[in-house]
């Protein structure tokens, strides 16, 4: 396929943002070193929503990796469901095209993908059991630091309405040589592929401030970085074929920040890591009140 840039599945208005506004206060981002991080290094649920079109660019390589027989059995996804264009069911209305993750998890190419999720009037734990299995797992075995719960198992509910992934592990269950490695969130398994996923939030405070496209690069080159070193010191027999970077972002102008920055993310830093932006919409404050 001949992927091309995705346009946000938004309001018009989107498009028509400035990105050139004072800075707001730094975005919460699961982990992140410097770029000068590089040189000190070298279990499960199913399918859910929305997509946008990919761009592709000429760095990076994947590696092939086939998953063994200790993935967990969360379920599979309906397929047929998310190949005729539609998100599974689950809770949050997302928007946009879905089934669009194939020959992406191979390309030694970046991709961007970006989408929404509407929470309507927010989440309480009555949603509970309107979530993926993988989502719930998510929530109760929680993550290797801070509380990032949410961010993350809403980044997997996209992923697994949208794309069939399979939550395989949680961050704590994912091992690392040596142990104090950076990590990724989650690993999961699209079209039986190991795929890391690293999960990121683009929210400012206060919230309503501009988001910069300068603070969008720094979360970007932050995360991506994080992302080579985690790749780079996984364990064989947790090791992904390549990663997914979900960015959480709080309003459109955040997420139009974040892929004008994407463009500016040194090529050996992005790699062949695919950019996939969800802005959160309704009564969203349970994702970035933590």
């Amino acid at each position: 396929m001949t992927p091309t840039r995705c346009a946000l599945a938004r309001s018009a208005a989107l498009t028509l943002l400035l990105v050139n506004l004072a800075c707001g206060s730094s975005a919460e981002s699961d982990g992140g070193d410097p770029l000068d991080a590089l040189d000190a290094s070298a279990d499960s649920g199913v399918v859910d929503s929305g997509h946008a079109d990919a761009q592709p660019s000429d760095t990076g390589s994947a590696d092939s990796a086939t998953p063994d027989a200790g993935v967990a059995d969360a379920g599979e996804a309906d397929a047929g469901a998310i190949d005729a264009g539609g998100p599974l069911p689950g809770f949050g209305a997302i928007s946009g095209l879905c089934g669009e993750l194939d020959d992406e998890l191979t390309s030694a190419q970046p991709f961007v993908f970006d989408n929404a999720i509407d929470f309507d009037m927010g989440y309480t734990m009555a949603n509970f059991q309107d979530l993926s299995p993988g989502a719930r797992t998510i929530l109760t075995e929680g993550t290797a630091g801070g509380s990032s719960e949410f961010s993350e198992a809403f980044a997997y509910e996209v992923l697994h309405r949208c794309e069939g992934a399979e939550l395989i592990k949680t961050e704590t269950f994912v091992m690392y040589d040596p142990p104090s490695s950076k990590k990724t969130d989650i690993l999961v398994q699209i079209d039986g592929l190991r795929i890391g996923v690293s999960v990121a939030r683009a929210v400012g405070f206060p919230r309503d401030d501009p988001y910069t496209v300068e603070r969008s690069l720094e979360l970007l080159t932050d995360k991506m970085s994080d992302i080579l070193i985690s790749s780079a010191n996984v364990l064989p027999e947790d090791a992904w074929t390549k990663q997914i970077l979900h960015v959480i972002a709080y309003v459109p102008m955040h997420a139009q920040s974040i892929l004008t920055a994407e463009a500016m993310v040194p090529p050996e830093v992005r790699a062949d890591t695919v950019l996939w932006v969800t802005v959160t919409n309704g009564d969203d404050a349970f994702i970035y009140d933590n």
